[in-house]
């Protein structure tokens, strides 16, 4: 039964492959919508979170007592992904239900919707990353060559992502306060995430259990880590990877189950 189950999950997500420029399509348009007739478009984000960025380094730089060279490009490249975190999960518990006037019309794989809300959180993580060498750059810092391991953590973030926004988005297509659940979930998620403080300033063990098995440090820190010119630990790639394959099989298994019923439920 599970194979069963597999195989259409995996017959849809690879028609939704093939469709692949639908979803940029519809990705790009959804960015253009959201900014029509604003001159800077979705640069108000970056300049926003620039803003957002500068304050909270100033006042907890001085809280912490961290030189500011160390913690603006720690908080900066923090505050980006979990930007780009957060909002693609929350969107991905309504990728289904935004999606509802097309899936009930219309012939499209469904997990097309979920590639298109991908594509269009990772344009506007894009713009934001802008800041990043800004900041670098204000601070008098180099590049490292280990930026280039970034790319290797952010691709395994995205598929950690795709998986978690496809499950959220079938278990919110029946269930819409779960959409209320994550939301608050992800604020407690924030707080309790390396972010705006800095894993040094906690105590040995507290510090040990509370990062470890927090799974949004470990998919941070594979993308941020090498940025910042340090290696991820064998411990984040682990982690990142072993909640990759076991969340794809579980999604796979519920998904390819309840695929038929989302028109149902919208």
């Amino acid at each position: 039964m599970p194979k069963q189950q597999i195989s259409v999950a995996l017959h849809d997500i690879s028609a939704s492959a093939r469709r692949s420029s639908l979803a940029v399509t519809l990705g790009w348009q959804d960015v253009r919508q959201r900014y029509r007739r604003s001159a800077l478009g979705p640069l108000w984000l970056t300049i926003s979170m620039g803003v957002m960025i500068a304050t909270i380094g100033v006042v907890f730089g001085s809280i912490f007592r961290t030189p500011l060279a160390e913690f603006f490009p720690f908080l900066s490249i923090g505050i980006i992904l979990w930007g780009f975190i957060s909002t693609t999960v929350t969107e991905g518990c309504s990728g289904f239900i935004a999606a509802e006037g097309i899936i009930k019309q219309l012939p499209i794989p469904l997990f097309v919707h979920i590639l298109r809300m991908l594509w269009r959180n990772m344009l506007i993580f894009l713009h934001n990353l802008i800041i990043f060498p800004l900041v670098l750059l204000a601070m008098r810092l180099p590049l490292h060559w280990t930026m280039l391991v970034s790319i290797a953590g952010f691709a395994l973030l995205v598929l950690n992502l795709s998986w978690i926004s496809l499950l959220f988005g079938l278990i919110c297509a029946r269930y819409r306060d779960l959409a209320q659940i994550v939301t608050s979930a992800l604020q407690v998620v924030f707080y309790l995430t390396p972010i705006v403080w800095m894993p040094k300033t906690l105590p040995h063990r507290a510090g040990l259990y509370l990062l470890n098995v927090n799974p949004a440090f470990h998919l941070i820190e594979i993308v941020r880590a090498p940025l910042l010119g340090a290696l991820p630990t064998a411990t984040n790639w682990i982690f990142a990877i072993v909640m990759a394959i076991v969340g794809w099989c579980v999604t796979l298994v519920m998904y390819g189950h309840y695929k038929r019923r989302i028109a149902y439920w919208l």
